[in-house]
């Protein structure tokens, strides 16, 4: 095809463009065969090598079928892959758990160099912080592909997952992986906690030297996580969880005040556990008609971080459980493609660097139409994403793809911003709107039977349809009006 038809096709898709863009950037060759070259374990590359293979998942994951089988069969038929369907899901059934970690911290560390800015900003007197929480997940919907598994009633689990979040970009930033999907998620928090100070050197790098606060729930209000998460200059705000004992310090007089939503609450400081070796500071705060809210953090200045502020970032955890939400249901973390572990964990990896991207793609977006990130759908410009990256591969092969890309290569970061900025101008439709949150209407209770049990919406316009009132309902031992010809 003419260079001019390739330009047209860049200008009528700018959100294919600069998806494939981010892909190309975070999925980079070169990052591939380093990652896979310290991560493979046992793991080999033969006729199918792993950057061509990553691609090949990711298309799965973008394409307006998202069906990996379909991906894989097409990629076969057009002979951008010289193996056979089985050998690609026996690659994903086998790809070592450690791969897909190394993957991800290696894809997301780039993405977050593009990041445009903040989405979500932090309290006030908190914003000297890096601010993370983490959850876990567990990979539901396995099909019931495999032997062992066939003819068993139940759900089955693939991997587990512990995911820690970036709570003002909303992005992931490194997880912890398990086999087992019903192992519980505090063993997973030393490695989730060391792959997340691991990235201090880079941080270092581009400036950031922001000391990291951690916000948890209270499954990990517990004697083991609580000191690793205060350790090496860290601080946490986690709710309290009754399995911890509170001794007050009875030298520190306790303080009371009111929060935005006006409800009381009380600062207490004393220590957790028989041996009082963990000083903390207590919040408590007073519900009507509910149990007490309770967190505890390791910031013990109450001038300096209002417990005001740390409600307000407590309450700010809800974005991790919106993030599991979104991968799942618009992600495609729903269609599980393989059945072992290994394949749920590597399919998961890869969900959440698209949610990555995609996060990314709006906050261009919503920059260049000057609107605030949190306005714009995630899930409709997902949808318009994947549309045009349709439309895209039907017009461009990959080959043509490849070649459209490297005619104006972006390797730095200014360079790639500066034309995301560019092909995203002027690209905003009222449609990616968010819609207002909308309180659920109170059920509508019952005010009459219709005769008979049926009517037609004609008759019931016109006023010519008959009703039974319902203080006149018949006893539970007679049937209702509209039964009761069958019993004539």
């Amino acid at each position: 095809m003419s260079h001019s038809f390739d330009l047209e096709v860049c200008r009528r898709l700018p959100l294919a463009e600069g998806t494939l863009r981010l892909l190309q950037f975070s999925l980079a060759e070169d990052l591939l065969d380093d990652v896979f070259a310290r991560h493979r374990g046992r793991s080999y590359e033969d006729a199918l090598r792993f950057p061509p293979f990553v691609r090949l998942l990711a298309d799965g994951l973008l394409g307006q079928q998202r069906s990996g089988h379909q991906t894989f069969q097409r990629a076969i038929d057009d002979g951008s892959v010289d193996v056979t369907l089985q050998a690609i899901y026996g690659k994903l059934r086998r790809v070592p758990i450690g791969l897909s970690q190394g993957l991800f911290d290696a894809a997301a560390a780039r993405l977050r160099e593009v990041t445009p800015a903040v989405s979500h900003p932090l309290p006030a007197s908190l914003g000297a912080f890096w601010a993370l929480c983490f959850d876990g997940k567990k990979l539901k919907h396995v099909l019931h592909r495999l032997k062992p598994l066939r003819g068993l009633k139940g759900k089955v689990f693939g991997g587990k997952l512990l995911v820690a979040q970036d709570m003002a970009t909303r992005q992931a930033v490194a997880l912890e992986a398990d086999e087992d999907g019903e192992t519980a998620d505090n063993p997973l928090v030393p490695g989730v906690v060391a792959r997340v100070r691991h990235l201090d050197a880079v941080r270092a790098a581009a400036g950031d030297a922001r000391p990291r606060l951690w916000v948890a729930d209270r499954a990990f209000c517990e004697y083991t996580s609580l000191p690793l998460l205060a350790s090496e200059g860290d601080n946490y705000v986690v709710r309290f969880s009754a399995g911890c004992k509170f001794h007050p310090d009875l030298t520190v007089p306790t303080r009371q005040g009111k929060d935005s939503e006006g409800r009381l609450f009380q600062e207490a400081w004393g220590w957790l556990g028989k041996e009082r070796h963990l000083r903390v500071r207590q919040i408590t705060v007073t519900r009507p008609d509910q149990q007490p809210f309770v967190l505890v953090t390791s910031l013990f200045d109450a001038d300096r971080y209002v417990a005001d502020d740390l409600l307000a970032l407590y309450r700010a955890r809800w974005g991790i459980e919106a993030m599991f939400q979104q991968t799942v249901q618009t992600f495609d973390l729903g269609h599980l493609i393989g059945g072992t572990p290994q394949a749920t964990i590597f399919q998961a990896v890869l969900c959440f660097l698209v949610y990555n991207t995609t996060l990314i793609v709006r906050d261009f977006v919503a920059h260049s139409a000057q609107r605030q990130p949190a306005e714009v759908s995630l899930k409709i410009l997902f949808d318009d994403v994947a549309d045009e990256l349709t439309g895209w591969l039907k017009l461009l092969d990959a080959e043509a793809t490849i070649q459209v890309l490297d005619a104006h290569p972006l390797n730095d970061v200014e360079s790639l911003r500066s034309h995301l900025h560019t092909i995203f101008a002027g690209t905003w439709v009222d449609r990616w709107k968010k819609a207002p949150t909308r309180k659920q209407p109170a059920e509508r209770k019952p005010r009459a039977y219709l005769c008979g049990g049926h009517s037609s919406v004609d008759k019931i316009l016109r006023g010519v349809h008959h009703e039974i009132p319902l203080h006149n309902r018949p006893p539970a031992s007679q049937p209702p009006p509209h039964e009761a010809k069958k019993h004539v």
